[in-house]
């Protein structure tokens, strides 16, 4: 579904992510780990074609994407909840998800009703601003606006970072039913290691822009989280 070959990234003249490489078919999820300032959003903006430049090779879908400008990467089915959101405060829920609709290759502009029925508190209150909602409720419009992309694949950096227990709960929850229930690809990172292992087929562990490890996420064991990932 898709693949990283021998990919170096770069910001600027800089290296960030040094010779990835990274496989995930179709309806698995990889998540991504990794101490701060490893590369992994990197990782994230390099697929989504948003660094300065990439060398190596990115395959969406059977497609060689590796020159390809953003928007085409999204048209071909790539989706992305940024780290810190990015919603658009002034606009309304309904706004916002709207855009989303804007990146789907089939000219549709009505809300999908799975973005709806996922979240109910963004369908209750689509014209509230968004720049009213709690930091949770920001994140499920996120994803929300991401979904009505019509993804094959939905890239999420910290999904569940600086959010409410309950809250988590609920994006874990409508995250795993995309992924399961609707086949969609999913490649996340994420902080918390108890999340990561339940909702994840593979891992990936970076450190320095360089993968350390890598396998089904029930190999990922103790002693490889305390020799890469403790503090």
């Amino acid at each position: 579904m898709l693949s990283l070959k021998n990919a170096t990234s770069y910001y600027g003249k800089t290296p960030i992510l040094h010779d990835m490489n990274l496989s995930i078919g179709k309806g698995e999820c990889l998540c991504v780990l990794g101490r701060n300032g490893v590369g992994k959003t990197t990782l994230m903006q390099t697929i989504m074609g948003l660094t300065t430049s990439m060398t190596g090779t990115l395959v969406v879908d059977e497609v060689d994407m590796s020159n390809s400008l953003t928007s085409d990467r999204a048209l071909a089915g790539l989706g992305y909840v940024p780290q810190g959101r990015r919603i658009l405060g002034k606009f309304t829920i309904r706004e916002n998800i709207q855009l989303g609709t804007f990146a789907r290759s089939d000219g549709k502009r009505e809300i999908p009703e799975i973005c709806l029925s996922l979240f109910p508190y963004l369908a209750d209150n689509l014209d509230k601003k968004a720049g009213l909602l709690s930091g949770g409720q920001q994140q499920q419009l996120a994803i929300a606006r991401a979904i009505a992309t019509d993804p094959k694949i939905l890239l999420l950096d910290e999904p569940t970072e600086g959010i409410q227990p309950n809250i988590v709960a609920d994006i874990q929850e409508a995250l795993q039913t995309l992924n399961k229930n609707f086949g969609i690809t999913l490649i996340l990172t994420e902080q918390h290691i108890k999340i990561a292992k339940s909702m994840s087929d593979k891992y990936l562990i970076l450190d320095v822009g360089r993968v350390v490890s890598m396998g089904n996420s029930n190999q990922l064991t103790q002693s490889i989280i305390d020799k890469h990932l403790s503090i």
